[in-house]
């Protein structure tokens, strides 16, 4: 397939994903308001973190007056698994040119790295031009959902649980990827020890939980006789 082809292809296959980000940028553009930033400066996190979770973090640090140090050394523990997420699928956009791979790189989310690994092992066609027809959608939404979440989210009546989207959006990205005993040990005692972690100082939580996953997934693969990359 061509790059325009596999595009169109990523852009359809993160459609329904779209739909779950929108509450999820409302939640970070309002909550960047309540923490006292103004409209400017929280366009200017989200263009430049672009990673709801990090997002929330520092907008909550820096609305209990942490220094500027703390909050980027929070964002980037918080985005450790990214470097993962990266090795993963870098074999799969090697032939892609130097500037599309430093888009990609910029453009890297959890939903984009999943949708885009799904496709890669299913289809030896699909590349760069797949991964970018499932990121740039993503953050074309999380942009204009953060600037209405500044314009409204404020009002929006405290009893409708827009947070509770987050959680369904990355389960509806896990089930699928689930699909044998070496990813299912993973996702379980990752996400077991992420969540017995929560208290973990510098939102450590989240990586540690995620490297024990992947050791998890490493482990059990080579013990059914795998053979593990």
């Amino acid at each position: 397939m061509s790059f325009l082809a596999d595009f169109r292809s990523g852009t359809r296959d993160t459609a329904p994903v779209v739909l779950g980000i929108i509450p999820f940028g409302l939640v970070a553009g309002a909550a960047a308001v309540e923490a006292g930033l103004t409209g400017g400066q929280a366009l200017g996190l989200s263009v430049i973190v672009f990673a709801g979770a990090s997002q929330l973090a520092a907008i909550d640090l820096l609305g209990d007056g942490a220094p500027v140090a703390v909050v980027v050394g929070t964002i980037l523990v918080i985005n450790l698994r990214m470097v993962m997420y990266s090795a993963s699928i870098a074999p799969h956009v090697a032939r892609a040119r130097r500037r599309w791979k430093a888009l990609g790189a910029y453009l890297l989310t959890d939903q984009a790295y999943a949708l885009s690994l799904a496709k890669f092992r299913s289809a030896e066609t699909a590349g760069i031009g797949y991964y970018l027809g499932t990121a740039v959608p993503l953050w074309v939404c999380w942009q204009l959902c953060t600037v209405l979440g500044v314009v409204v989210g404020a009002r929006v009546p405290p009893w409708l649980p827009l947070d509770f989207a987050l959680p369904l959006v990355f389960l509806a990205l896990l089930v699928p990827a689930v699909d044998d005993w070496a990813t299912g040990m993973a996702a379980f005692l990752g996400g077991t020890l992420t969540t017995v972690a929560v208290g973990l100082p510098y939102e450590l939580a989240l990586p540690v939980g995620a490297v024990v996953g992947v050791l998890a997934g490493v482990v059990t693969d080579a013990a059914l006789g795998g053979e593990p990359a």
